[in-house]
């Protein structure tokens, strides 16, 4: 029987759902979910992941012309980057990202 979640549904629809609006969909499942850790890791992993480098895509993007051609290369991959990580906590993974995966997992498990 899969754990459930404050929403009461199973954590790894919750845990998938914290990657598809990248840094705010993290921040609200941190903010919303405060019991269910692998809920609270992938929340983490995509606040992490997601906000620098939509930091990053905004500065490059004020850049005229190459920043506007490299602002839409990072803004493709990171349409990857929301469907790996997303895909791996469906399946019940705790898929740590380089680097970031395990200052997430810190935050999550306390360890």
């Amino acid at each position: 029987m899969p754990y459930k979640t404050f929403l009461g549904l199973p954590e790894n629809i919750v845990a998938a759902l914290c990657y598809p609006v990248g840094w705010l969909s993290g921040l609200f499942f941190l903010l919303l979910e405060r019991k269910n850790k692998f809920v609270r890791f992938h929340a983490m992993q995509s606040i992490l992941l997601f906000m620098p480098l939509a930091l990053f895509i905004f500065l490059v993007a004020w850049i005229p012309v190459i920043g506007w051609f490299i602002a839409d290369g990072a803004g493709m991959a990171a349409m990857l980057l929301i469907l790996i990580p997303m895909y791996m906590a469906f399946r019940g993974s705790k898929f740590k990202i380089p680097i970031i995966g395990q200052i997430a997992y810190n935050f999550a498990y306390g360890e």
